[in-house]
């Protein structure tokens, strides 16, 4: 299995860009355009679903785990409920309206840091409230094409140095959650395995899906990532009906998460009682408006960048990419993104946002909407299913989301590493993206030292004057620490 790059008039290669539809099913989804098949869509979007599916039980540890204000919690299982309805929904409409194979679901950097940072001022319901302005704000910079004309702004280095480290960042991500890496108390940030060595039989799966994966994808086998996930998934039921592990990520040679086995009830009705409960401006009177804006200007640049690099990067590895970086549809796909975060605080399951898993598809040869809506229903389907949903390790998922991050690193070439005024932020913003663990952050540092290093090295026309406006707000968001500690004196 090959994975096409980029050309000027956004068909993958090797599919020509008259191709005729088949009929108008073909057509709506642009499915031959693209050189792709019904098959290869369906079978992308159940590999994307197995890889993001974690998101269903993660969202609701995260966010059912931490008291507001006032001493309040969210309910687990409601929050899993409403984590599915939220991402089937709005995965469905960005297949429908963008037609891009990108899953949508509760974003991990924002709901972490509202359960970590915001909800220690306000309730859930006003946490929530910001999340919806938050989204507001960024469908309407989408709608207006303000969000799409800092994309054009964006130098092509950028754009391929943005798909890179989100190559790095999901592979990192893997290495991590399956136990493959972890922190140490002292010396060095991060070390193999257990005291390192490789002593868990969870992370040696990992190890072996990602070898078995990797000899699939190799082979080009069609669905060879998803077919290493099922077997590798048949294998964790396996041990574990012979070992019976645990699943605590602190405990050495436990499952991460999801323990792979049957619970014996596979149906159950979801419970959607947080949808609707939330106050949209109770966090202005409860905190102040000035803080309040402070909270709404993090989501906002965490949202918006996260998304446009994911997007870049997804586009690109898909093969629906234009030269400058843009694809079809691209403003429906920032209005949707937006109403992602609006309904994410409309259901108290943190904004949604494009997942960057997403990638697993593609890598399986998913390129249009069709995969997208698959994912979709595939998620609203997983609130009846969540017994089911469980049973994928995230040891699993994560050998995926390596071998995903491999193939986008074919981006690198696109990179002129004889310039130095290139180099280096591309450079700064690969590395910074893993290292931090978070998109906005790596984007943030490969704006300002881009406009700031070519400013200086007789360059400044190559610097769009939106990267300077975008560079200074990156700038007041890295010293939002400091910002808020004034404000709050």
């Amino acid at each position: 299995m090959s994975t096409p790059t980029s050309v000027e008039d956004g068909a993958p290669q090797g599919a020509p860009a008259d191709a005729e539809p088949r009929n108008g099913f073909d057509k709506f989804f642009e499915i031959s355009k693209r050189g792709s098949t019904v098959g290869r869509e369906i079978r992308g979007g159940i590999v994307t679903f197995v890889t993001m599916a974690y998101i269903v039980i993660l969202n609701p540890i995260i966010l059912s785990g931490s008291k507001d204000v006032v001493g309040n919690t969210l309910n687990f299982a409601e929050v899993g409920a409403a984590t599915s309805l939220t991402a089937g929904v709005m995965t469905v409409l960005i297949g429908l309206f963008a037609r891009v194979p990108f899953g949508i679901a509760a974003g991990l950097g924002i709901n972490s840091f509202l359960a970590v940072s915001v909800v220690g001022q306000v309730t859930w319901p006003e946490a929530m409230g910001l999340v919806m302005i938050n989204g507001i704000i960024i469908v309407i910079l989408g709608a207006t094409n303000v969000r799409t004309a800092i994309f054009m702004a964006v130098p092509q280095s950028l754009k391929a140095a943005i798909t890179v480290g989100i190559g790095l960042f999901i592979a990192f991500i893997g290495f991590v959650d399956s136990g493959f890496v972890t922190r140490t108390a002292g010396g060095p940030p991060v070390q193999l395995g257990d005291a390192g060595s490789l002593t868990s039989v969870p992370t040696l799966i990992f190890v072996v899906a990602v070898l078995l994966i990797g000899i699939l994808v190799a082979r080009r086998v069609p669905g060879g990532i998803l077919i290493g996930i099922v077997v590798m998934t048949v294998v964790s039921v396996i041990v574990q009906a012979i070992l019976h592990l645990g699943n605590s990520p602190k405990a050495s040679g436990d499952w991460h998460m999801a323990i792979p086995q049957f619970a014996g009830q596979i149906v159950q009705m979801p419970n959607l009682a947080l949808v609707g409960q939330f106050d949209l401006f109770g966090a202005f009177a409860r905190i102040g408006a000035l803080a309040a804006l402070m909270l709404v200007f993090t989501l906002v640049f965490s949202n918006f960048f996260d998304a446009m690099g994911t997007m870049t990067g997804l586009a690109k590895e898909a093969g629906i990419a234009k030269a400058d970086g843009t694809f079809p549809r691209l403003r429906a796909a920032f209005v949707v993104e937006g109403f992602g975060a609006v309904a994410g605080g409309a259901t108290s399951t943190s904004s949604n946002t494009v997942y960057i898993d997403s990638a697993s598809g593609i890598g399986e040869g998913a390129r249009t909407g069709l995969a997208a809506s698959v994912v979709g229903v595939l998620f609203l389907l997983s609130m009846f299913l969540t017994p089911l949903t469980s049973i994928v390790p995230i040891e699993v998922g994560s050998a995926a989301l390596v071998v995903v991050g491999a193939m986008m690193m074919g981006q690198v070439r696109e990179i002129s590493f004889d310039k130095f005024n290139i180099a280096l932020p591309a450079f700064l913003t690969i590395v910074t993206m893993p290292l931090t663990y978070s998109i906005a952050n790596g984007i943030g540092v490969g704006f300002i030292s881009y406009a700031v290093i070519n400013a200086f090295s007789r360059n400044a026309k190559s610097v769009h004057w939106l990267m300077w406006v975008v560079a200074a707000g990156f700038l007041l968001y890295f010293a939002r620490g400091p910002i808020e500690l004034f404000m709050g004196h």
